[in-house]
Order: structure tokens, then sequence, then C-alpha cells
């Protein structure tokens, strides 16, 4: 998932009511085109709609109960929270509604505010509630002047969440290193989908991007804003570009923070990003070198990555045993496409431990997990994580059609495996959405256009690349695309603690004025 989350795209980086509306218009009308134009360029909402963006919010405290310890640290920070009540199908505004999940994280310099800015923690499907607390502390002298807003989307943390009660956590599996392997996985990841099916069939079609763009804009509405700021970070990034196409004219000032190529994003997400893996697998396989003595994992590049092959070959040989897990081909490969996804010292430590436990493991000693890999462990392996995940796939499988037919996938396998023998069988194999129980109602949106957004980039990003920022900047003429040269991370504002990075993005939302050109930080 764009995987800030396929990887979980947000969180393995931090790893942390029914209307009475009369339809007077054809479904179709209320449904955007896939340009992007046309229907919704008015303030003007569409026919069916206007009792929604004419509700008003209340707010109360965020607490849900004595155990709610995040709706706590909301309440005490001085935050609210509310509900919106949107439509679950917005060709039927009549018909069945959904709620949506708000907080609001108040400006404290009133006098001087800005605005307001709504916030998306990526994934998709990651919970966005609590980020308002996260993200003023970055933001400096310049996030007293704003509201901030965290938007849970439709069915993600306290907006309805689904949770398709899958057996194990991450979906993002390896192929494994033969067709038997491969099988067996495929045969996975159709359970997982026929168990979506079975829990949640009747409102999977309608957890799709464009539709929690549509909910924004009843949110913007609700609020009493005529635009909005918008800081989104990884998928959030893709969301962003969707609702400003959708809703041309009602933004403002525009951080889309590790973007990726929106004409990738899709059950194919994670292809393009093979390279910069093994380059990021490499640059910390030096770091490992560098540190033989602390790890043991080899006093050179080239041994520390004979260790990672090692590895690999003994877990495809039968799984290998961490305390109480049991890790096999497919989970291997994709530990590491994890722990390479940042240069942070504290990061390469704790994966270059990991590697150190799973090489103890692959020669069959008997070895407890690090704290670190066991929550990792618990998030990829746990039925518990289920609920975590469900809402990421019911998205990217709601939002583009997936190839049906398990060869496909297979061929793809074959044909990348012999460039990209560790990381092609992550990125070319299949998900639940080739097993998905319908195709996507709607075709995706085509992002283009002259809307002002400044797109921040790590040159090293393994998850969406580089390249894919640059695609999304070439899309948006008048954006900027802020370099961060030679870092290795994804989530650059405020997350990667770079000065340079964190200075321009905060005077462009204090002054609504991109850089001149395309500026460069270096990591």
């Amino acid at each position: 998932m764009t995987t800030k989350k396929t990887k979980k795209t947000k969180k393995t980086r931090k790893r942390p009511r029914r209307l009475a509306l009369q339809l007077g218009a054809p479904a179709a009308a209320l449904i955007v085109a896939a340009s992007g134009t046309a229907a919704h360029s008015a303030q003007k909402p569409a026919t069916g709609l206007a009792a929604y963006y004419g509700q008003r919010i209340t707010w109360k405290d965020c607490r849900q109960g004595p155990d709610d310890e995040p709706g706590g640290e909301l309440d005490r920070a001085g935050a609210q929270c509310a509900q919106v009540t949107v439509p679950l199908d917005y060709s039927r505004p009549t018909g069945r509604t959904t709620r949506i999940a708000l907080s609001r994280l108040p400006a404290t310099d009133p006098d001087h505010r800005i605005g307001t800015l709504m916030l998306n923690n990526g994934g998709p499907g990651e919970p966005t509630l609590g980020m308002p607390l996260q993200i003023r502390p970055y933001m400096g002298r310049t996030g007293a002047r704003y509201d901030l807003i965290g938007m849970d989307p439709r069915f993600v943390g306290r907006s309805s969440p689904i949770d398709c009660g899958w057996p194990s956590g991450m979906w993002i599996r390896s192929a494994g290193q033969d067709r038997a392997a491969f099988d067996r996985q495929a045969a996975f990841q159709k359970d997982l989908a026929e168990r979506c099916s079975r829990r949640h069939g009747d409102v999977l079609p309608y957890a799709t991007t464009r539709n929690t763009a549509r909910d924004m804009d009843i949110v913007r509405a609700a609020l009493g804003e005529h635009r909005v700021s918008y800081l989104g970070y990884s998928y959030g990034s893709y969301l962003g570009a969707v609702y400003m196409q959708m809703f041309p004219g009602r933004t403002d000032r525009v951080v889309l923070d590790s973007a990726g190529d929106p004409r990738r994003y899709g059950p194919t997400l994670l292809r393009g990003s093979e390279a910069p893996l093994e380059r990021a697998l490499r640059v910390w396989a030096s770091w490992a070198a560098a540190r033989h003595r602390s790890y043991g994992l080899g006093a050179t590049r080239s041994s520390v990555l004979v260790t990672v092959r090692r590895i690999v070959r003994a877990a495809s040989d039968r799984p290998l045993h961490v305390g109480s897990h049991q890790i096999d081909e497919h989970v291997v490969p994709y530990l590491v496409y994890l722990g390479v996804g940042s240069d942070h010292e504290d990061a390469r430590a704790a994966f270059s431990a990991t590697v150190r436990v799973l090489d103890k493991a692959a020669r069959r000693m008997a070895v407890a997990p690090t704290p670190a890999l066991e929550e990792t462990l618990r998030f990829v392996l746990d039925a518990a994580s289920s609920r975590d995940v469900s809402p990421a796939a019911a998205i990217i499988c709601g939002d583009r059609a997936a190839p049906r037919n398990p060869e496909v996938y297979w061929r793809d396998v074959q044909r990348s495996r012999s460039r990209h023998p560790l990381f092609g069988p992550i990125t070319d194999n299949l998900f639940p959405c080739a097993f998905w129980p319908e195709p996507p109602r709607e075709p995706p949106t085509r992002i283009t256009g002259d809307a002002p957004a400044l797109i921040i980039s790590a040159t090293g990003d393994t998850a969406t690349t580089y390249r894919g920022s640059q695609a999304l900047h070439r899309l948006l003429t008048a954006s900027r695309l802020l370099t961060v040269r030679g870092a290795i991370g994804h989530g650059m504002y405020g997350e990667y603690a770079n000065a340079c990075v964190d200075g321009k993005v905060n005077a462009y939302l204090e002054s609504g004025k991109l850089p001149a050109g395309n500026p460069t930080c270096k990591g």
C-alpha cells in the first residue's frame, strides 16, 4: 500500500442518521466524471446533497470511555470531536447513510487565524483522528494559526470501521520461490477476499478514494469553509490530488508528502519500487558491515548481502521459528522490504537486530524476537491486526480493477525474478483484489491541471518513489517539487526531522506562496 502504509503504507513508518432527501436528478449527474471536471466545479452542491452540505456539526469530548487513551489525549490538548453524516452511495443520496468521525484542534491564535488544515495519515485506511496532535508541533508558530482537522475516512477508525475477520494481518506477501509457493499464497489471498465479501459485501463497493473525497467536501461545507488547506502523507497525497481534481477551487494551501504517480496507484502500486529498494538494501548492508562487531552480519557489504540471501533461502526450505512465530518464504522477504525503508540510525539499528535474529533462526537456533520484531510480526501475522489492514485492501480494490487470472501475476513474477530476485516476487505478486467480489463502480480519477500544491519527496523513498513524485509534479503543472536529496525515508515533513524541509513547508503554510522554483534539501 503506498503503501506511508502499504507498507502499512503509514503505519509501518511509525510502528507506530438518516436524512430525508429528495433525489431530483439522474444518478450519473451526481458522480464526477473521471476527468474530474464539470459536476463539482461550482460551490453549489449537486442535486440531492444540499441537506448533507448544510448540516451543523455538534462538537463534544473525544474520549469515548475510560480505556480510550487516544480520545483522552485529544481532550487534554483542547481538541473536540464530532460526526458528520454522508451518503453511503452518492448516486442514491436518499438511501443509506454512514458517519464520518472528525477531530478539531482549534487555532490558539484566532486573531491571526489563516484557516482550516485538513489532514490525512495515508494508508489507505490509516486512522487520522489523532493526527492534529502529531502535526501541530511540526508547524512551529504557524500551527497556532490553523484549525487542524483529523478525519477518519469512511470505514476506518471511528468512521463505521470494517474488519474482514482475517486470520492474519498484512496481506502483502512474497510469491515465494516456486509455483507451489505461489499457489499457496494465491489461495491465501483468495480466502482473504472471500472473508471480506461475506462480512462486508454490502458496503465494499463504496469504500473508495472518490467517495472519501466527496465526504471531505461535505466536511468542508459543514465546517463553514469556502476553501480548506490540506496535508496528506503517502496515500494521503493521492487522496489530496483526487480531491483537488474533483472539487477544483476548494483548496487553499496543499502539501502532498511522499507522493506517488497517481496513474500507478491501485493493486499494482508496489511495482517500480524494486530499484530504490535494492539501493536502500545495499546502503543498509554497508552500514551493518561497518558495525560487524555489534551485529555479526558480515564485515563487508557483500558478505552482509550474502547473509540476507542465506536467510531467504532457509525460509524457502522450511519456516523459521522466532519465539512463538513461524516465518515462511512469503513473510521473510517482506520483513526485508519493511526494514530498509529508512536511513535513520535507530531504524537501521532495529533492522540490523532483526536480521541478526533471523540469521540465527535460519541456522535453526532457538531465538526470541527483539521487541521491535515482535511488534512487526504481530502486525503482519496476528489476526488482531485484521481491523487495521482490512480498510486498506477494501479501498485499493475498490479504486481500480485488478487482473483476475492468477497466471498473469505468475508470469509477471517470473519475469521480474530474474532482475529483482528478492523484491520482484513482492512487487509483482497478487493482492486480494485479484479475487474481489466485484469490480470498481467508477473509473479512477484522472489527475491533471494547474492547481497549486507543494509536493515533497526523498530521492531514496522505497514506498512511493521519487520518480512517482516527479510524475505527479508534471501532472499538476502549477505545483512545486521539494526534493530531499540523498535521503531514504517515507514521510518527510516533521517525521524525518529535517529543518530545511520543515522550514520550507511552514513558510508555505504561513504565506500561501509556493517557492519560485523547485527547491532542494539535503537528507
